[in-house]
């Protein structure tokens, strides 16, 4: 069984597993039962999982699938989960902006975020009265990493009266000193959204510059970065264009601004996604995380993904065992401090309210 620890008390001095209850954790073995009860969805990833190694898998997908209708549960999952996890259990999936305005419509009164916990929280400060939980909550992110609410606090000092742009890859605590967040997929929309000459866009230093290059706004950064996208460089990407010129090439705006300009399209992770089933290009190159050339695959089975893989070590925490741990025992529960969570909550509700 994976270890998991304690849960925190919310608010009514009570733990999610104290709510809810603890459920035994089922027994997990591969029968006829689970073979048929399973054989649909293995049909969505038998091009990323052999057949030989599903009947390790497709017990935990039942067990799943079972648990969060007993809980009321909903699974939102991030494009860079791995296949199993995107196709088999998950209810909603997409990039940080359809998560954030999903979890608002979300009926159930359980929440299960398989991405980090920038995410995680996100999802709390939008569902308040309802209980999400993190299958790991060392499910983190360099990005968020890389400030804090006192270096927000620093930089509104040294820029009075400069707007403060928090891209949504950040913790509560930083939310809660920004005007406003932001994703990749709205950033120049929420930067221009001010109508002044000068904004901070923080903290991905190489998604601002990509912004500044879109708009007449000088953007003001911060020194964070992915440590997904910033290993990629113009030197691999054109070498893989010299080997075959029919590549296209499609990066993420994390990426830096000399990978950007060497790529036939740049955007957020759905922006990828719907760029390669809308064109559907005989052989795309994803400058991203590699899971999401995996997930949608499946989808556009005529095209061709070349995969310089880069992964992303946080997502990979989040696993069909650790998922299965959640449901049973209802944890790690997420909890923002009160004082946190109400000006984090407007920054997040004014992105997500940004008319389009």
């Amino acid at each position: 069984m994976t270890a998991v620890s304690a849960s925190s008390p919310n608010v009514s001095g009570q733990t999610a597993a104290e709510r809810f209850g603890v459920i035994e954790r089922p027994k997990l073995e591969w029968n006829p039962e689970i073979e048929r009860e399973t054989a649909h969805l293995y049909e969505r990833v038998k091009d990323h999982i052999p057949e030989i190694e599903w009947p390790v898998y497709a017990p935990y997908v039942a067990a799943i699938n079972r648990l969060k209708k007993e809980r009321g549960a909903a699974i939102l999952a991030h494009n860079y989960q791995t296949p199993d996890i995107f196709h088999c259990v998950a209810d909603i999936v997409g990039d940080s902006l359809q998560l954030a305005k999903e979890a608002t419509q979300v009926d159930a009164q359980v929440i299960i975020q398989c991405g980090v916990h920038f995410m995680a929280e996100t999802s709390k400060l939008l569902n308040p009265e309802k209980t999400v939980l993190i299958p790991d909550m060392k499910a983190g992110c360099s990005l968020s990493e890389s400030i804090t609410g006192a270096d927000v606090r620093l930089l509104r000092e040294k820029y009075p009266g400069v707007p403060v742009v928090t891209y949504v890859n950040t913790s509560a605590e930083v939310k809660a000193e920004t005007d406003i967040c932001c994703t990749s997929s709205n950033a120049v929309q929420v930067v221009e959204s001010f109508g002044v000459d000068t904004v901070l866009c923080i903290p991905d230093e190489y998604l601002a510059q990509n912004v500044a290059k879109q708009t007449d706004v000088k953007i003001l950064t911060w020194k964070g970065h992915c440590e997904v996208h910033e290993r990629f460089t113009a030197e691999e990407l054109l070498a893989y264009k010299e080997a075959d010129p029919s590549i296209q090439i499609i990066a993420h705006p994390e990426c830096p601004t000399e990978v950007v300009d060497v790529a036939d399209y740049t955007g957020s992770t759905s922006g990828m996604i719907n760029y390669v089933r809308d064109q559907r290009p005989p052989k795309v190159l994803l400058v991203t995380e590699c899971s999401m050339a995996s997930n949608i695959q499946s989808s556009v089975p005529e095209v061709e993904f070349v995969k310089p893989c880069n992964l992303c070590p946080h997502m990979k925490r989040i696993t069909l065992p650790k998922i299965l741990d959640s449901l049973c025992f209802m944890t790690e529960e997420i909890h923002i401090d009160p004082d946190l969570a109400e000006p984090a909550r407007r920054a997040v509700e004014r992105m997500v309210n940004l008319k389009q």
